[in-house]
């Protein structure tokens, strides 16, 4: 059974690449606009991973982490997130607020999925190139 990955994003282009991407690979995608209503799939799907930008509406990335933890059904969930910020000690802020990981925009098309599939248990991958 292929993962199922939520998307928490809010810039159209960017969501539609992530799920074009991860689709094309043989991942079942969820999506969501912003931060309350990915919240909201999160605890009624419980994907296998959630990719969450930090800048959005309603609630940001961080607010989304802290509630996803906070819940039994998601709590265990892995989030990895997603974003622009590039500075200096971005990476380590994003970790120490309790992220899995880190994946900074732009995407880049041909490393993206393999970044996403650290995170997935080793029979949820569907990567052609994981064979």
């Amino acid at each position: 059974m292929p993962a199922r990955i939520l998307i928490i994003e809010d810039n159209s282009a960017n969501l539609e690449l992530i799920e074009y991407l991860l689709k094309a690979a043989g991942y079942q995608t969820l999506a969501a606009t912003d931060g309350a209503r990915g919240v909201q799939v999160a605890r009624e799907q419980r994907p296998d991973l959630v990719l969450c930008d930090l800048q959005m509406p309603v609630l940001n990335g961080y607010e989304v982490l802290e509630q996803l933890r906070a819940h039994p059904l998601t709590r265990l969930i892995p989030v990895l997130a997603v974003t622009a910020f590039s500075m200096p000690g971005d990476r380590a802020k994003v970790i120490e607020a309790g992220f899995d990981g880190y994946l900074s925009k732009p995407i880049e098309p041909e490393q993206f999925v393999r970044q996403v599939e650290q995170y997935l248990p080793g029979n949820m991958i569907r990567s052609p190139t994981k064979g």
